[in-house]
């Protein structure tokens, strides 16, 4: 148990210094803070409110290892480097996918509310 509760506050400084330094972490967590209530009235069964939380959260830990991938890009290598680029542009680009696999849950829930 005290592995897991050492485990929790790496977690829990991870998502404090994440929230206090980066703009687009700051963004995805006012997602999820309205993105709760939003799903809770959206869903229409528990499954599908399962999956539009569950979307935000995926997108969230994308960006949070987004950011972890470039931190160490920046801390390993400083200065320019176009193979750097290209580390950082396929983290972005797994962190762009996620954000569609969000979008594409919230608009197929929203289609099956209207119809």
């Amino acid at each position: 148990m005290h592995a897991l509760y050492l485990a929790f506050l790496n977690s829990w400084r991870g998502l404090l210094h994440g929230a206090r330094t980066e703009r687009a972490i700051r963004l995805e967590l006012v997602l999820l803070v309205l993105g709760v209530p939003l799903a809770l009235l959206l869903g229409s069964s528990l499954w599908v409110r399962v999956g539009l939380l569950v979307s935000l959260l995926l997108m969230l830990a994308a960006e949070f290892l987004n950011t972890a991938i470039e931190k160490l890009c920046d801390h390993l290598h400083p200065a320019q480097h176009p193979k750097i680029g290209i580390v950082k542009d396929l983290a972005s680009a797994g962190t762009f996918m996620a954000q569609g696999i969000a979008a594409m849950i919230w608009i197929a829930a929203l289609i099956e509310r209207l119809t």
